[in-house]
């Protein structure tokens, strides 16, 4: 579809030199001398590679349609991670790396968001929190517990967090899944 230039949003999918290009930030422009042009920093989906590019106002882009569906994580496959759709029980693969640090946090069957680009997957957003077990937590030390000190925890995924003192070994607690941080205890 077809779109002014002066209407690209962040969060956009585009289509530029037969490639496809997720918007990052845009800026419009006022020279002093001459007419208004669109600054957009974008990233090339496949690569992943970020470029900046200039159009004029009245310049035309392609916008891709983009879709956001849920599907269920399965398992692991050599270096794919592998989705189902809950409805249809379609399976694909994505690589592991779409998801960078964030793919420590993916639990069997956990209920994802996959942004889907005319049905090419692009993206996968896990939920923001997820529950995990503490598998090692160091003892508190003694007057430690007056101040508002953290201290170091291994959550059962391998991931390593700060807890506060309280918390101890087999606990299970809740972590953001953005970064790993401590939410909470868990509740049960």
């Amino acid at each position: 579809m077809k779109q002014q230039a002066n209407q690209i949003r962040a969060g956009q999918v585009i289509e530029h030199d037969g490639r496809r290009w997720s918007v990052l930030k845009q800026q419009i422009i006022t020279p002093g001398k001459g007419g208004a042009f669109i600054q957009v920093e974008m990233r090339d989906l496949k690569t992943g590679n970020k470029t900046n590019e200039r159009w004029r106002t009245a310049d035309t882009v392609e916008r891709l349609l983009t879709e956001d569906k849920e599907y269920n994580y399965s398992y692991e496959d050599g270096d794919n991670l592998v989705f189902m759709d809950p409805e249809t029980f379609e399976q694909f693969m994505l690589p592991k790396d779409i998801l960078g640090d964030q793919v420590a946090f993916l639990q069997d069957n956990m209920k994802v968001i996959v942004n889907l680009v005319e049905g090419d997957p692009i993206s996968v957003t896990l939920p923001p929190q997820v529950t995990l077990e503490i598998v090692e937590a160091e003892p508190v030390v003694k007057g430690q517990t007056a101040s508002s000190s953290y201290k170091p925890a291994m959550l059962s995924n391998g991931v390593k967090t700060m807890v506060p003192p309280f918390i101890e070994a087999g606990e299970k607690i809740v972590v953001r899944t953005e970064d790993g941080s401590y939410v909470e205890r868990a509740k049960n």
